[in-house]
């Protein structure tokens, strides 16, 4: 009776995070400023249990633990508080955990004051390869009444471990750290049209690394960035999948990049993200609200290679996306009724992608109040004339379905603006 129960749970958790209930997306984005704020680095270090032969470790970048204390031989709390506040409810945490023995431990996670518990545990023994805690081992505490987003979130949550010598990784999502990104664009610009370059400097000093796919000869350009918050990591995976399509060896494809220069910035916050930082830069402020005012590294570099380009190839750049992450799929896309360099793509690509995916009903929240500009969709668009949009991916949505709206996004988007590029002057 009690595995039934397990499973109906386990249903209405795919149908929260599916298409049967739609998430309403955020109040408008209000202009703020972008000067830089202290943020507080956490303590990095072991915090070891000898006589029970446990410990705990944030020795490591995406790394968050910020104290912790033994409750008794089983039981541990942890607390998790962010770099900065104030600061929206996007609690990450990551940690290892071994023992001398194997054991069963409880760790229950707890937040600063008004933050609650987001990102359902995943679980790794060597730091690349996940997957999801039991749900028989999950407790939620202090859950919100509401059935859906912020409002439903718990105030802390337990997690039964098994530990022993082999170390256990626990995050929020999956590890993809600057190392792992870097690596990734390493073996993609293995490719002889592909090219890895840095275009400027984080706060801290970490490379702003770019791919460049395709003709770079090209006067027709488009831009994709994810990471602007490290820890959406389902929109990052997004993008991958999206590039990797777009950079296959498939017909369409290779059209495709004789027409365009394609440019990704795939880690737009490494700082943020090695320092295990739940939203903000190391200058203490959220990246999507300084494409206005450019007052951080990150995005004044993107700003420049962007108007750089279009000087060195008198060209245009038309269509820009910026892969994020948030409670259920919603793309916040320009006023159609407003026309860029290649009109109404971003509607017809979306009407594409339901068309290719049975079942699938994009959520779609147009936006027709673009300046200041502020974030990156709105700086596409009223400086570069850019189709333009914010693709918020699911936190929960299944990974095999990131892929697959990747794949056939890409795919729908190359086969419509190879069309639509003919009649352009």
């Amino acid at each position: 009776m009690k595995r039934i129960f397990v499973l109906l749970s386990l249903l209405a958790i795919a149908n929260l995070f599916g298409q049967e209930q739609r998430f309403q997306g955020q109040p408008p984005v209000n202009a703020v400023p972008t000067d830089s704020k202290p943020v507080q680095k956490q303590w990095k270090g072991q915090f070891a249990f000898p006589d029970q032969g446990i410990t705990f470790s944030n020795e490591f970048d995406g790394a968050r633990l910020n104290g912790l204390v033994q409750n008794n031989d089983s039981t541990y709390t942890l607390l998790i508080t962010s770099e900065n506040t104030p600061i929206n409810t996007s609690p990450w945490y990551a940690f290892k955990v071994w023992g001398k023995r194997p054991m069963t431990i409880d760790v229950w996670l707890t937040y600063q004051a008004n933050n609650k518990h987001r990102y359902y545990p995943k679980l790794s023994h060597d730091g690349v390869h996940w997957t999801a805690l039991d749900s028989l081992r999950y407790e939620e505490i202090g859950k919100g009444d509401r059935a859906f987003g912020p409002g439903s979130l718990p105030e802390k949550v337990k997690m039964r471990l098994e530990v022993g010598p082999d170390t256990l990784w626990v995050a929020g999502q999956e590890l993809e750290n600057s190392a792992r990104v870097n690596a990734w664009m390493d073996s993609i610009s293995q490719k002889k049209f592909v090219t890895k370059s840095t275009i400027g400097k984080s706060r801290e000093g970490r490379n702003l690394n770019l791919l460049s796919i395709g003709d770079t000869d090209s006067k027709n350009m488009i831009m994709i960035i994810s990471r602007q918050h490290p820890p959406e990591v389902t929109g990052y995976l997004t993008m991958k999948s999206f590039v990797e399509t777009l950079s296959s060896d498939t017909k369409l494809a290779k059209k495709f990049r004789k027409e365009f220069a394609i440019y990704v910035v795939p880690l737009m916050n490494p700082d943020g993200v090695d320092n295990g930082f739940w939203r903000h830069n190391t200058g203490g402020i959220d990246l999507n609200r300084d494409w206005a005012n450019f007052n951080q590294p990150e995005t004044s570099a993107v700003k420049d290679f962007m108007e750089g380009m279009v000087e060195k190839t008198q060209g245009k750049f038309y269509f820009g996306i910026d892969f994020h992450s948030t409670w259920d799929d919603i793309y916040y896309t320009v006023d159609p009724e407003l026309h860029g360099n290649m009109p109404n793509l971003v509607s017809t690509w979306l009407d594409g992608l339901k068309e290719r995916i049975e079942g699938y009903d994009p959520n779609i929240k147009p936006n027709g109040d673009l300046v200041p500009t502020t974030v990156s969709r709105n700086y596409f668009f009223v400086k570069h004339g850019a189709e333009a949009l914010v693709f918020e991916v699911g936190d929960n949505t299944p990974r095999d379905f990131l892929k697959e709206k990747a794949e056939k996004g890409a795919e729908a988007l190359m086969e419509i603006m190879l069309e639509r590029i003919k009649d352009m002057p």
